[in-house]
């Protein structure tokens, strides 16, 4: 017998943690579209992505009982995925500045336009860049950042978290939390500005 949508997170957890299997199917259901793009942009290798996707939800199926209610399901579900991708890298030896083909789509493209208005750029001068055009610039920007950066803005601007979200999900306290993403910010403001410019030379 499904269970019904509007439970929130805590009651499915609950019920879960009871022995309804449905309860977790739900879980899945409602996390299972954000948790594979963000692992997709991440790790940009489908058959890491893949392995991850299903150790995460597979911790989360064995974790089930140890999970805090008090606390949002979905930060715990990225923390194990963010773990679980960092340790899939290191055993692949993987270079942190490796490119990150699928970092951003067509759609996702306002990212940059995000990060004009938090640098306080008024002169906006890639804002008539044709749309393909801007996300590919994203892409390569963005994966060409050290790991640090790169996963920030993975959590910040594509998924939406809060500071204490991400201070969670990174184990780091909130102020680094701040210090990585203004970095972050200012890198990719920089690196944008210059991947436009020798685009138009």
């Amino acid at each position: 017998m499904p269970v019904p949508e509007e439970f929130t997170d805590a009651q499915l957890i609950q019920r879960f943690a009871e022995g309804d299997q449905q309860a977790f199917q739900e879980l899945v259901s409602r996390y299972k579209n954000s948790l594979y793009a963000f692992l997709k942009r991440f790790l940009n290798r489908m058959d890491l992505v893949e392995d991850v996707f299903q150790e995460t939800f597979l911790q989360v199926y064995t974790s089930r009982e140890s999970f805090d209610l008090s606390r949002p399901f979905r930060p715990w579900l990225f923390t194990i995925a963010a773990n679980k991708a960092k340790d899939s890298l290191r055993k692949q030896q993987r270079n942190a500045a490796v490119p990150i083909g699928t970092m951003a789509s067509e759609e996702e493209s306002s990212f940059s336009d995000v990060l004009n208005s938090l640098t306080g750029d008024e002169t906006k001068p890639y804002e008539n860049i044709e749309k393909g055009e801007q996300a590919q610039m994203v892409r390569e920007v963005v994966g060409n950042m050290p790991e640090q950066g790169r996963e920030i803005l993975i959590l910040a601007y594509f998924n939406k978290f809060s500071y204490k979200q991400m201070a969670d999900i990174l184990s780091i306290p909130i102020g680094t939390v701040k210090s990585r993403l203004h970095t972050a910010v200012a890198r990719f403001a920089k690196d944008y500005k210059t991947a436009i410019g020798s685009s138009k030379e």
